[in-house]
C-alpha cells in the first residue's frame, strides 16, 4: 500500500454514487458492551441479516476482533469473508476508507476519525483502533491511499451523486469537535479536492437527536442524479418538522453541479422511537455513567438504508409507516429487491444500516 501525495481531483479520481456498481461492502462485527445491549446478541442477529442480504449481489467482508472472530464466522454465511481486525466499535461507514476510482483503478481515502467530536463532544474514548482501520483496509485490499488523517470526516456525513454534487450538513461538518480551525470554504475545498465534486449542498440540520452531530445519511440520500429522499414528518409539534422543512427549502431552492433542479421524495419517519428501561439495563456504563437513559429518543429514520448491487437493505421499526417506506423504495428502485430489516437493535447503538456498511465501488480492472 502506497501513500499518494496528491489529491483524487488532480489524479482524475472521484467518489462514485452509492447506486453505482459495487465490488463489495465492508462491515464490522459488533461487541462493545456500552453500545450494544445484553452482550450484543440481538445486534449481531441484525448485522448478520444485513450482511447476508448484501452478500447476495456483492462481496462482503466483515471485520471481527480476535475475541469475536469465531462467533462471526459461525453466524455469517460462508460467502461472507471474515477477517480479524481490531476496532473500538462497529461503524464501518465512518472509519472504513472512502473509495475513489478513475474507472480503472481503486484507491482509498483515510480521513481522520475522532469518535464524532473528539474531546469536545465525542461519544467515546479512546478511538485509536477505529482511526487505524482505513489504513489497514487499504492494505487488505492492496490499494493505494490518500492520507488525510489531519482532516476529521466520517463517511456518514457525506452523500454524492457521482456527477459532481455532494450533500452534507452544517450541524456536522461545521461542529466544533471536528475541524474548528477551518472555515466553511476551506472545508468545501477539501471535499472538492478529495471527492472530486463541483458543488456542495449544505443542509442545516439532520435528524433530531442524532448524536453524530446530525449526519446527512440519516436525513437525505441520493437515489439517482438530481433525485433524493428526505426524512419527513407531518407532525408540526415534532421538533423534526422544522429540521426537515428547512432541508426541503434548501433542496427546492438549489440546483446540482449540472444545473438540474433536485426532485425530493418525502419519506415519512416512524413515530418517535424511545429506549426502554429494560434496554438501558442491558448496556454497560462508560466512565461510571449510563450511555442511555430510559425514555431517550433515538434517531430513527428510514433514509438510513444501503444500496447494494441488486438490493436495497432498509431499516424498519414495526411502525405503521414501515410499509409506506418499503413502497417508496420499491418505486424508486424498480430493478432492486427491497430487504426490510427490523433495526431497533442496531438503532440502540446509535446508528442504522447505512452507518454499519461501507461500499467499495467497482473499478473496471476488477
Amino acid at each position: 500500500m502506497k501513500i499518494i501525495n496528491s489529491t483524487p481531483r488532480a489524479d482524475g479520481f472521484h467518489m462514485p454514487a452509492e447506486f453505482a456498481p459495487h465490488y463489495g461492502c465492508i462491515m464490522i462485527f459488533p461487541e462493545r458492551a456500552d453500545s450494544w445491549q445484553y452482550g450484543g446478541y440481538a445486534a449481531r442477529r441484525a448485522f448478520v441479516e444485513v450482511a447476508a442480504a448484501i452478500s447476495e449481489s456483492e462481496k462482503v467482508t466483515v471485520c471481527a476482533s480476535e475475541k469475536q472472530y469465531e462467533n462471526a464466522r459461525r453466524l455469517l454465511p460462508e460467502r461472507v469473508r471474515v477477517v480479524e481486525m481490531s476496532s473500538n466499535d462497529a461503524w464501518a461507514r465512518d472509519y472504513a476508507p472512502t473509495f475513489v476510482t478513475d474507472g480503472k483503478t481503486l484507491r482509498g481515502i483515510n480521513w481522520g476519525f475522532n469518535a464524532w467530536g473528539g474531546l469536545v463532544d465525542g461519544l467515546y474514548f479512546p478511538w485509536d483502533l477505529d482511526d487505524k482501520m482505513a489504513r489497514k483496509l487499504c492494505d487488505l485490499y492492496e490499494i493505494d491511499m490518500y492520507d488525510l488523517c489531519n482532516f476529521i470526516l466520517e463517511g456518514g456525513s457525506i452523500h454524492v451523486d457521482g456527477e459532481g454534487t455532494c450533500i452534507t450538513t452544517e450541524a456536522c461538518l461545521l461542529s466544533k469537535g471536528r475541524n474548528p480551525n477551518l472555515t466553511k470554504e476551506e472545508i468545501e475545498n477539501y471535499l472538492r479536492e478529495f471527492l472530486n465534486v463541483e458543488k456542495i449542498i449544505w443542509l442545516k440540520n439532520g435528524i433530531f437527536g442524532d448524536e453524530t452531530n446530525e449526519h446527512v445519511d440519516n436525513i437525505c440520500a441520493f437515489v439517482k442524479p438530481a433525485e433524493v429522499v428526505l426524512a419527513w414528518t407531518e407532525d408540526r409539534a415534532d421538533p423534526q418538522y422544522e429540521l426537515s422543512r428547512a432541508c426541503l427549502e434548501t433542496l427546492e431552492n438549489t440546483t446540482d453541479a449540472r444545473g438540474r433542479r433536485i426532485k425530493v421524495h418525502k419519506m415519512l419517519c416512524p413515530k418517535p422511537v424511545t429506549i426502554t428501561a429494560e434496554e438501558c439495563a442491558g448496556l454497560d456504563t462508560m466512565n461510571f455513567a449510563p450511555t442511555r437513559t430510559a425514555g431517550e429518543r433515538l434517531a430513527a429514520s428510514y433514509v438510513n438504508f444501503y444500496i447494494a448491487n441488486n438490493a436495497v437493505v432498509m431499516p424498519i421499526f414495526n411502525d405503521p409507516n414501515d410499509d409506506l417506506a418499503v413502497d417508496l423504495l420499491t418505486k424508486l428502485f424498480p430493478t432492486r429487491k427491497i430487504f426490510p430489516v427490523y433495526a431497533r437493535d442496531i438503532l440502540i447503538g446509535g446508528g442504522n444500516i447505512h452507518c454499519i456498511t461501507q461500499q467499495i465501488p467497482l473499478a473496471k480492472n476488477e
